[in-house]
């Protein structure tokens, strides 16, 4: 491990090899970093200072909102601003797109973010997680920020990343340049470089998916996942399951240790023939970040980073890890449609 080099010293090292980055973008990033000791903070004493359970409301997906929630949005809204790099940004906890006020200085770049990803195992201690992605801005830095602006492809992805907190508070990010991810040493407060270049292995044998939702599949999903755990399958290890309910957990342990995340469409609900995961918030920055290590993502039938988005909060199906494995779960549903 490269342990010495701090997170700032990474982001300066990087932004000499790209040419699309700037110093304006390092100062982003830094807010992001800073945001992420902040609800670390706020999650690591949340039974100490009444900051556990709901708030009483509902967010603009139709979820119970949780205390932390509103914390880590608020947070990560103050600290965003105030780095001057921002033109808008859409959070999961806000309905629309949020511009820049404008007493306050405005960038070139729009955010999208899960300010605390997971939220409903709170209460459980469970490992949750803040999940970003950042697009440098399409329209004139003299207009205000469009809705354009802010329904580009995950392609266009400048960076990506999520903060994990769990038994020690991890920061996991690229800008294209590779996956990096970064230990928080609380005795210095910073973050450390301990995870340098990630790389997904090719096959994993841990898939992660809801299976109480397994009536509610499609044909070729079940017979995938019957496939999984069938012993007479032929497969070099038995598949293990292994599902957390916090995409930001059950994502890093695939990326680290091998395997496939699924969250496929399901029939119970309009939205969720669709998916259920959001598009911008939670789907793209994982992809980006998938890829960037050596992975895939998918919907099942098109890239995720090639969709064009159609509104800030649309949802889709994800399926992401190791390219073996991703790649069989295509084979399944190809079957079907010859």
């Amino acid at each position: 491990m490269a342990l010495g080099v701090t997170v700032f010293d990474h982001i300066l090292a990087n932004q000499k090899l790209n040419p699309q980055a700037t110093g304006s973008f390092t100062r982003l990033l830094m807010a992001v970093v800073v945001a992420a000791k902040v609800v670390q903070r706020d999650v690591a004493k949340a039974g100490l200072v009444d900051v556990l359970g709901r708030t009483g409301s509902v967010n603009v997906q139709g979820e119970e909102v949780q205390k932390l929630d509103d914390i880590a949005n608020d947070t990560l809204k103050r600290l965003l601003f105030n780095s001057g790099e921002l033109c808008g940004f859409v959070s999961e906890e806000e309905g629309d797109l949020v511009e820049t006020p404008r007493h306050k200085k405005r960038g070139n770049y729009v955010m999208h973010f899960d300010p605390l990803d997971g939220s409903s195992n709170i209460d459980a201690n469970v490992s949750i997680g803040t999940i970003f992605a950042i697009y440098r801005r399409l329209s004139s830095p003299e207009q205000d920020v469009t809705l354009a602006d802010a329904l580009q492809p995950g392609v266009s992805q400048v960076a990506a990343g999520y903060i994990i907190y769990g038994s020690s508070c991890m920061l996991v990010y690229s800008s294209g340049s590779g996956v990096h991810g970064f230990t928080l040493d609380p005795s210095i407060g910073e973050f450390l470089l301990s995870h340098p270049n990630i790389k997904i292995p090719a096959k994993g044998y841990i898939y992660s998916i809801n299976e109480a939702n397994y009536a509610h599949w499609d044909a070729d999903t079940k017979a995938y996942i019957d496939w999984l755990k069938d012993p007479q399958a032929g497969h070099v290890k038995p598949y293990t399951c292994r599902y957390i309910g916090s995409l930001v957990a059950d994502f890093h342990r695939n990326l680290l240790y091998g395997g496939i995340f699924l969250y496929p469409a399901d029939s119970r609900d309009p939205w969720k023939t669709k998916g259920k995961l959001r598009l911008m918030c939670e789907a793209n920055p994982m992809s980006f970040l998938a890829e960037q290590a050596g992975g895939l993502a998918t919907t099942g039938f098109e890239r995720v980073l090639d969709i064009q988005p159609e509104h800030i909060h649309q949802r889709a199906p994800l399926i992401v890890g190791s390219a073996e494995n991703v790649k069989n779960y295509q084979d399944f549903l190809s079957r079907s449609c010859h």
